[in-house]
């Protein structure tokens, strides 16, 4: 009941320390929830140390149970409670309520003279307060359940014989993964060493069984001959009859068309859940259609999310806001777990709402600093002090420049370059300090800088490598445009644009050189908002125009990486901070290189060199974009790159940039890993000196597997972000008609890329109480035929674009196909 206790209204509480380990153990954010709420001096909650207190410990009997002394403990410090306040003088009683929802504790605390009661029994007495009743959770006895009775689901084994399992090898572990794109499959991925079987797909409800996405959950492995597919078609779960079973069987038999024996993987069943990794959902309230109901489904934002049943009596209230729910429990009879509404977000479709709907979603904490952690900024106005000009070297002398986006305030990277005797010399300065004014390398003003300098000749070879703390003073902050315009210009030849020259014509051969690695240029269409200045509404949307200076900085950018990397691995190889992209196995490129045969196209894939020049090979005079088109896919069959302690791993390569070492320096005020580093590499160079955490190998490696996990979920957010802004763009632009091209084909739908605006889109060719189409699905070439009209990947298309704000649970870009013609409406995004 922890959103119970939260509320305001609840005040004056002692937690007891035997409440408090047992939170603990069960759930670490809980447990920092209810430790922020003790923290918070407005709640008078109060923590009571009865374990180390000498009238409230007590000794376990004989025969008791752990569970059974721990509740006579909280007992026995209710009633120490109950006599110590009679002590204190006070002209009104105090009365020491004890609230707990252990059945037999209750009983035994009642028939010991104690004032109890169960949470729902004593929200429900503050009539003042009846909003808090929603928030309660549903708790219920396992054996009871919920009314309806009719049993869905296979009954959990318990945990005890799940470890057994897992250990004797019947059963296995693993994270269970929902499906965004069809609500009655998922995944699970296996930990450990089980390679043959690392993923495990699992097909309908009851083999499902009650699991939710990002659960850790035990597996059964079905017999070779009930092995499945992953499946091609689309489902999503909008049916309001929560008990229409026999619909969902009809959903099952599709998953269950025939397909080739080369497609068919390990298929499992959940047979018990290990850990819950259940939090609070963002999502809407769908209400019952029966007048007065209290019991409702709430639809959450995330399509890996099940429906969950609440209780409410603020139903009308609460229709069309986006809301928070908990999920409590899940019957086994129960076609959806049951749950509670937490809290209020504001109006569905408010920029303010959805941007937290956005960051709650995808775990991006956003809460304000704290006074603590502010009382250690700069005092204002700042400057450079004669101590820091004591370690630093004086760079401000040289023409620095910074080559950014339009309108970017952090900015992490400066560039110098100039004629050294024959050679050149190349500077790249980045800064650590805070945000868009101080710790960016703005032009005209003194900024502290580490600078990672090489002496070059004019075949880009480096001669020699340096790194040193400094400061600078950047000549000029451009725009990439801005950059390029100096670098044509045949008039212009002061030191800056020198400078660039310089940089640019070593940045072309670097770039070569990569390539002729091994090194991939992908492609992956990204989208420019620009923003209405009053309003901050979207007004024209477009793919990211790239200019040479955009490869001219990424190309020392990657060079200074690769430089510290080797650095800091030198110094440091037990525990230096490093980032590695692995090659993908050979089954994820089956989509790229069955749609370059389509159009006669032969794709290899044994190395990162042969990806490369097939890729350069592959075009079509006749069809330019094929190009674009094929990098953009070869993009999806990529692994994600994770940072590494050098510790913990053997594997350093990055398979993408064809480099045996790489990092994160360059980007300082935007990222983690980069302070790490340039921590690291300060010691390194003997600039400043180490602690304890820095040199601990472990505790490292926990850091990277958080830093994987941030970078994970802010990319997931930044592409929410562009979704709902795409939504706002076409919000009052009526019907848009584009030019598209298909990049897959699913059993009932294409997913199409429109060029344009750089926006993906699922157009769909079934939907309910519309005449059936005739589909035939064709896995090899891949195509789809609706009909008598066959698509194919990378076809043209042209299709109609618009907002759907029908459903106001999702509201949704919807494109409907117009070129080649077909007999149907529908489609979703």
């Amino acid at each position: 009941c922890i959103d119970i206790l939260e509320d305001p209204v609840i005040k004056n509480v002692i937690v007891l320390q035997t409440v408090l380990q047992e939170v603990r153990n069960r759930s670490a954010p809980v447990y920092k929830r209810i430790r922020d709420v003790i923290q918070n001096p407005e709640k008078h909650f109060y923590s009571f140390t009865n374990e180390h207190h000498r009238e409230t410990y007590i000794e376990q009997g004989r025969g008791e149970s752990s569970n059974d002394r721990n509740d006579r403990a909280i007992r026995v410090a209710v009633k120490w409670y109950n006599e110590h306040l009679k002590k204190i003088e006070d002209e009104e009683k105090i009365q020491v309520i004890f609230l707990t929802n252990d059945r037999t504790n209750k009983e035994k605390a009642l028939e010991e003279g104690i004032t109890a009661y169960t949470c729902e029994e004593y929200i429900k007495s503050l009539t003042a307060n009846p909003d808090l009743v929603d928030r309660l959770a549903c708790v219920s006895d396992e054996g009871k359940e919920i009314e309806s009775g009719k049993i869905i689901f296979p009954e959990h084994i318990p945990l005890s014989k799940l470890q057994q399992g897992i250990k004797s090898g019947i059963y296995l572990q693993g994270t269970y993964r929902a499906s965004r794109d069809n609500y009655l499959e998922a995944t699970v991925w296996v930990h450990g060493d089980a390679e043959e079987n690392k993923e495990i797909i699992i097909q309908g409800l009851k083999h499902l069984n009650r699991a939710v996405h990002e659960d850790i959950v035990a597996v059964e492995l079905l017999a070779k001959d009930e092995w499945v597919a992953p499946s091609s078609v689309v489902l999503q779960d909008d049916g309001q009859n929560e008990d229409d079973i026999e619909n969902e069987e009809e959903k099952e038999n599709i998953l269950k068309t025939s397909v080739n024996k080369d497609m068919l993987r390990p298929t499992g069943k959940v047979v018990g859940i290990i850990k819950r990794n259940w939090r609070p959902f963002c999502g809407m309230l769908s209400k019952s259609q029966i007048k007065e109901a209290r019991r409702h489904l709430f639809t959450p934002a995330d399509r890996r999310i099940p429906r969950i049943r609440i209780e409410t009596r603020q139903a009308d209230t609460l229709e069309g806001q986006r809301i928070i729910v908990a999920i409590d429990g899940w019957p086994r009879n129960s076609r959806y777990p049951n749950g509670h509404f937490v809290k209020s977000l504001g109006s569905a479709g408010d920029k303010e709402t959805e941007t937290e709907v956005l960051l709650l979603e995808h775990d991006v904490p956003h809460q304000p600093f704290s006074q603590a952690v502010l009382s250690f900024l700069p005092k204002m106005p700042w400057s450079i002090t004669e101590q820091d000009m004591k370690y630093r070297e004086d760079l401000r002398h040289l023409y620095v420049c910074s080559v950014d986006p339009p309108g970017c305030t952090d900015i992490d990277d400066a560039l110098h370059c100039r004629e050294y005797i024959k050679n050149l010399e190349i500077k790249i300065h980045t800064y650590k300090l805070l945000s868009s004014n101080l710790c960016s390398l703005r032009s005209n003003v003194d900024r502290l800088a580490f600078s990672c300098i090489w002496e070059m000749n004019h075949k880009a070879e480096i001669l020699k490598t340096r790194f040193t703390k400094s400061i600078i003073n950047s000549k000029a902050s451009l725009t990439y445009a801005e950059a390029q315009m100096r670098i044509d210009s045949a008039t212009m030849n002061d030191d800056i644009t020198t400078s660039l020259r310089g940089l640019n014509k070593l940045a072309k051969i670097l770039k070569k050189r990569r390539i002729d690695n091994g090194a991939l240029t992908l492609s992956s269409p990204e989208v420019r908002f620009h923003m209405d200045s009053e309003t901050h509404d979207p007004i024209d949307l477009q793919t990211k125009e790239l200019k040479e200076t955009n490869s001219m900085v990424e190309e020392f950018m990657l060079l200074a990486n690769v430089s510290v990397a080797q650095k800091i691995y030198e110094e440091f190889p037990e525990f230096a901070l490093l980032r590695k992209h692995p090659a993908p196995p050979p089954s994820n490129y089956d989509i790229l290189v069955k749609a370059a045969k389509s159009k006669n196209l032969e794709i290899k894939t044994d190395s990162a060199k042969a990806l490369a020049e097939s890729l350069d090979k592959a075009g079509s005079p006749t069809f330019p974009y094929l190009n674009t088109l094929l990098r953009i896919l070869a993009t999806r069959c990529m692994m994600q790159a994770v940072y590494f302690c050098s510790g913990m791993d053997n594997d350093f390569h990055h398979y993408g940039l064809a480099s045996p070492i790489y990092t994160h320096f360059t980007s300082p005020i935007r990222r983690y890993a980069d302070i790490i580093v340039h921590r690291l590499l300060a010691v390194a160079i003997g600039a400043d000196s180490t602690y304890p955490e820095l040199t601990d190998k472990h505790k490292l490696a926990d850091m990277c597997k958080n830093l994987n996990y941030r970078h994970k979920m802010a990319q997931y957010a930044q592409r929410a972000s562009v979704a709902f802004h795409t939504q706002l763009f076409f919000k009052n632009k009526g019907v848009v008609n584009e030019d598209a091209y298909i990049l897959f084909v699913r059993k009932n739908a294409v997913v199409v890329l429109i060029p344009k605006y750089g926006l993906e889109g699922t157009v769909f060719f079934e939907e309910k109480g519309k005449p059936t189409l005739r589909l035939d699905y064709n896995n090899e070439v891949p195509s789809l035929t609706v009909e008598d009209t066959t698509l194919h990947v990378f076809d043209k298309v042209k299709v109609n674009i618009m907002l759907d704000a029908s459903n106001i649970q999702h509201q949704k870009i919807r494109m409907v196909l117009v070129e080649p013609k077909v007999s149907y409406k529908v489609c979703d995004s």
